[in-house]
């Protein structure tokens, strides 16, 4: 868990490639979901087409058995992006499958205001690139758009209703780790992967 901006997505993506476990996406999840035809999806897509926040009980049905299918219970999972509230988080603690480590990716509103307002999204391959840290080569610089929630004033606003948030969600995750997430991209990862691997 962590600020938008921390890193999540990022660090998920490099722990699952490693170590080969399910890359579990809490908004990608909600999208596929609601692509998918159920009724579950069904409910969820009138939330997404009106551009609403889904509610708790969508998004709890949806993760909950997200987290029962074959390969996250073969192989691990790695959960971002949920869970966003105490609700959640307490909700997530009486699901069947339970994470047997949590981290806090720790970082300044400052930190995160300067990478999400210069992410940049590739439109034709999907990849996104920072304007400081991580520039495109120059064929794909005018191909760059940057996202609408990547505005300073939508981050802000994400990122009060974080802080408003965070101290209950550490209050359901009293052992979790926290980790010092304004260092470069692999001082985090080394950090999470000394602690993915205590016993």
């Amino acid at each position: 868990m962590g600020p938008p901006g921390s890193g999540k997505s990022h660090q998920a993506k490099l722990l699952s490639e490693k170590y080969k476990m399910t890359d579990v996406c809490c908004s990608r999840l909600l999208r596929s979901v609601a692509a998918n035809g159920s009724g579950l999806g069904a409910e969820i897509q009138q939330y997404l087409e009106n551009e609403e926040s889904v509610p708790d009980s969508l998004v709890l049905q949806a993760v909950e058995q997200r987290l029962s299918q074959v390969d996250c219970s073969s192989r691990g999972w790695i959960l971002h992006g949920f869970p966003y509230n105490l609700h959640q988080a307490r909700n997530l603690r009486g699901f069947q499958h339970q994470p047997n480590r949590v981290f806090f990716l720790e970082v300044t509103d400052d930190v995160c205001l300067e990478r999400t307002t210069l992410r940049r999204t590739d439109w034709v391959s999907g990849e996104r690139y920072h304007t400081v840290t991580r520039p495109p080569q120059t064929a794909v610089q005018k191909r760059l758009q940057a996202a609408p929630d990547d505005s300073a004033e939508v981050m802000r606003e994400r990122l009060k209703r974080y802080r408003a948030e965070s101290a209950g969600l550490q209050s359901v995750f009293p052992d979790a780790f926290r980790i010092d997430a304004a260092q470069k991209s692999h001082n985090v990862f080394e950090a999470l992967e000394r602690r993915l691997n205590t016993n």
